[in-house]
């Protein structure tokens, strides 16, 4: 009943001309939110990882946008194997708009990708990892050492070799790359 208030209350706060479809999921910690994408995918669900709205920001953090359709599916699904979200969000436009996880820029033959505060650049045309920067993670260097000077096809996936929300990052930045270049 929890989740019907929640939609009760979103319905009513949100303008006529702005009905409530996404809602977004908010977890302690960003670990759980990569296992929730995992279990949501797999289950079929539209979903995209978003850095929360400022209001349910404490560090490093991540959320789960999702049809908001869906809330009492997912919810119900995710306490049947024991992980509750701390608070399950409808987003409207009264600032609780997550913001983009993953950007892209082009630096003449370079692009870059951030995701999060992980940025990796690639020559377009050779397709080589020229530079790997940000986050604050142990394993960055690491990451970055194995990374670089390889093409993307060569060059290891960083969950493999990694172990944190710097690694993960890294990898949905490299995952983007391929999608946008190829490998």
């Amino acid at each position: 009943m929890k989740w019907f208030k929640r939609l009760a209350q979103a319905v009513k706060t949100a303008s006529k001309d702005e009905p409530v479809t996404r809602g977004l999921l908010v977890f302690a910690h960003p670990t759980i939110v990569i296992s929730v994408e995992e279990i949501l995918l797999y289950e079929g669900y539209t979903i995209r990882i978003v850095t929360p709205p400022p209001a349910y920001r404490t560090g490093c953090d991540l959320s789960i946008e999702f049809p908001f359709e869906a809330e009492a599916a997912i919810t119900e699904l995710l306490d049947s194997i024991g992980i509750v979200p701390l608070d399950v969000v409808p987003i409207s436009s009264q600032g609780m708009e997550p913001t983009k996880f993953v950007h892209k820029k082009t630096f003449g033959k370079y692009l870059m990708i951030r995701c999060a505060n992980m940025k990796i650049s690639v020559d377009r045309e050779t397709k080589i990892i020229v530079n790997i920067s940000g986050g604050g993670c142990p394993d960055v260097p690491y990451l970055a050492t194995e990374m670089i000077g390889k093409r993307l096809s060569e060059a290891p996936d960083p969950n493999e070799i990694g172990f944190s929300l710097c690694a993960y990052s890294l990898n949905t930045a490299r995952k983007e790359l391929i999608r946008t270049i190829g490998e």
